[in-house]
């Protein structure tokens, strides 16, 4: 974890505007990244900076937010990936937060640090074995030659060579001043049990560094070059505390930016299709190296984009290795479609014998949806038998089973009714069979809940307006939270200084109320524990949050599109701002608010009385609170000048 003395460093040296305009200039100079929002120009009136508060808000999205955020928008990074991109781009060494770890966590946290540098220092190493020796130039440059990979990009998948000595990187690892035991963890040095003496794992291969979402070297595959090798053709790196293959997708780091811009992203096995393609023209695709689909690596893809085809070369295995992941990816609430390519071809010999317009041209006229393509396989092996049509038919059925929107769900069952020439009514049918059994609880209660009448028009108004007045309160802490007032309630008292936060945390807090809506509470639960710690919690704390739907909303209450004009004033009009009442407006809305839960208790009360199923007893102790409330609420109406 992050040290917060790192975070901090990084809010207070990471410039909003600088940032921002660094990805402007990027769009300008018409450079290869595409990955930037369209909201992000300076000409665009609906996106607003404020370097005063170090916040941007895009109006017609609804999103803002900090530094941090923007990353997080643009590169689709986590919170720490940000973090970590702005502490590079600023050369602000990270600090990690050991404050609460163990020794075991500790040591573990430094362990990965030091993988993590290995590896950057192995991949260089096997670069410049590549571009600046005699051997790597004969051999792996020539091999990629040989593939017709253009120079540019190799350099771009920083692709390398491990010489054909027995211990070149690992002599070059010790000399470094790696020790055995993170040379061996990393996989990239083997030992004999008991030796110190290594030799390198991926000698004499050419290198692929396998990057993780955010730009860092995980690990390496690597292949062989001699074809009577008696040894495997391609060698990974093993498992360890920063790779892990089942949650790595190579090329995802090159292809994320062309993924969010074609709304789509194409899924081969390996990493020569990846590369290929990518220098053809069709730079939205990722590869699951060699190993079966995952739901990890699904989800990667699901940061991007929700939709996913996959290439398969047209062998029997992989085609029916691609049910499983179809499947999978339905699964995940995402469209999947399916490409085959022309026997004996593979994505990568396909995109070396074909130009990148004719590339284009047969993915968009071959991809099929996922019914036409399984219901093409299928029904060959059928041959008219129709108990095995049967079979067929209850296997789609099966995969548009898992598809939870319901829209889609309806319109694959039309589609497929329409291919197999079979009725609607007998789909639903078998449909209904097939989720019955594996429906859970959660769900067997949502249908309880479709079941129930729905809410009425005034029951609606009674609760949005519940929530704009818990909105109205959050607005006041958070844009005027640390602002002294003069309050009072009642006229012949004398008026006590206070801030806005403390005044409307102090006078919830006498009645033990809490917000209704989850996500405000959430906010107001972090102010009260700042009043805690002699910290009024404004909007400047909460713009910095790590949770994304906080710090936009912060930003909301703090960045306003539209503000009183100046010609108002020209014209002697005086339209009063929400701060210069402020006292005014912080009662009112306090007495609102209570006002509001008076009425909801007493409606909940009146609704238990009429319900028949209580005590005397009972009954009696409610006519007494509800009597206690309505004098409550009409001493609320009273202070609030409200005539009942």
């Amino acid at each position: 974890m992050i040290s917060k003395e790192t975070i901090d460093k990084i809010f207070s040296t990471a410039r909003v505007e600088e940032v921002i305009s660094d990805f402007i200039n990027l769009k300008k100079s018409g450079s290869n990244y595409k990955g930037l929002s369209p909201f992000v120009d300076e000409k665009t009136p609906s996106f607003m900076v404020s370097p005063s508060k170090q916040i941007w808000k895009d109006f017609s999205s609804g999103k803002g937010g900090n530094v941090v955020t923007f990353i997080m928008e643009q590169e689709h990074y986590t919170y720490p990936e940000a973090l970590r991109y702005l502490a590079k781009k600023y050369n602000i060494e990270i600090e990690e937060d050991s404050k609460e770890l163990s020794d075991s966590q500790k040591e573990l946290q430094l362990n990965k640090e030091s993988l993590y540098q290995l590896s950057e220092v192995a991949n260089e190493y096997f670069q410049n074995q590549l571009w600046k020796t005699e051997e790597g130039n004969t051999i792996g440059i020539s091999y990629f030659r040989e593939r017709s990979i253009r120079d540019d990009i190799i350099k771009q998948f920083q692709l390398g060579y491990s010489p054909k000595e027995w211990d070149s990187f690992t002599h070059f690892a010790y000399e470094k001043g790696y020790k055995k035991e993170i040379l061996e963890q990393s996989g990239l040095s083997i030992f004999k049990e008991g030796s110190d003496k290594g030799f390198d794992r991926f000698r004499e291969r050419v290198l692929f560094p396998i990057h993780s979402f955010s730009g860092r070297v995980l690990g390496f595959g690597g292949r062989i070059l001699q074809n009577n090798a008696k040894t495997a053709k391609y060698v990974n790196s093993p498992e360890s505390e920063i790779y892990h293959k089942s949650q790595v997708l190579y090329g995802l780091f090159h292809a994320k930016s062309f993924i969010i811009k074609e709304d789509n992203c194409y899924l081969v096995e390996g990493y020569m299709d990846v590369i290929s393609l990518y220098q053809n023209g069709i730079k939205n695709v990722v590869a699951s190296s060699g190993t079966s689909l995952t739901v990890e690596q699904i989800r990667l893809i699901k940061r991007l984009t929700n939709n996913i085809t996959v290439l398969y070369d047209g062998d029997q295995a992989g085609i029916k290795a691609s049910f499983r992941s179809i499947d999978m990816i339905l699964e995940q609430e995402m469209n999947v479609k399916v490409l085959l390519f022309p026997d004996g071809e593979d994505p990568d010999s396909f995109a070396r014998k074909h130009s990148a317009d004719e590339i284009e041209a047969f993915f968009k006229e071959n991809s099929k949806d996922f019914i036409q393509f399984k219901t093409d396989v299928l029904l060959k092996e059928t041959n008219g038998d129709p108990i095995k049509k049967a079979g067929l038919i209850r296997d789609i059925v099966g995969s548009i089973a898992l598809i939870k929107n319901l829209i889609q769900k309806e319109i694959y069952v039309k589609e497929c009714s329409r291919i197999l020439d079979i009725s609607e009514q007998v789909l639903f049918s078998e449909l209904a069979q097939l989720t019955q059994p594996n429906i859970h609880s959660r769900d067997r209660n949502t249908r309880k809940q479709v079941a129930l009448k729905p809410v009425t028009t005034s029951q609606q108004e009674e609760i949005d307006f519940t929530y704009k007045i818990e909105e109205d309160i959050l607005e006041l802490m958070l844009s005027y939270g640390d602002h002294e007032i003069l309050i009072n309630y009642v006229e012949e008292e004398e008026p006590y200084k206070t801030t806005v936060i403390e005044e409307i945390v102090h006078r919830l807090k006498e009645d033990d109320l809490q917000f209704t809506v989850d996500f405000y509470n959430r906010i107001y639960l972090e102010i009260m524990e700042g009043i805690e710690k002699n910290q009024l919690r404004t909007g400047e704390y909460f713009v910095k949050s790590k949770e994304v739907d906080i710090t936009e909303f912060a930003v909301g209450k703090l960045l306003k599109k539209y503000s009183i004009s100046n010609n108002w004033e020209l014209k002697e009009i005086y339209v009063p701002t929400l701060e210069q009442n402020l006292a005014k407006n912080t009662k009112d809305v306090i007495l609102k608010y209570k006002a509001i839960r008076i009425a909801e208790m007493n409606k909940n009360l009146a609704k238990e009385l009429s319900s028949g199923n209580i005590s005397e007893e009972r009954r009696l102790e409610i006519f007494n609170q509800i009597i206690t409330l309505d004098k409550l609420l009409k001493q609320i109406h009273k202070l609030e000048n409200r005539v009942i």
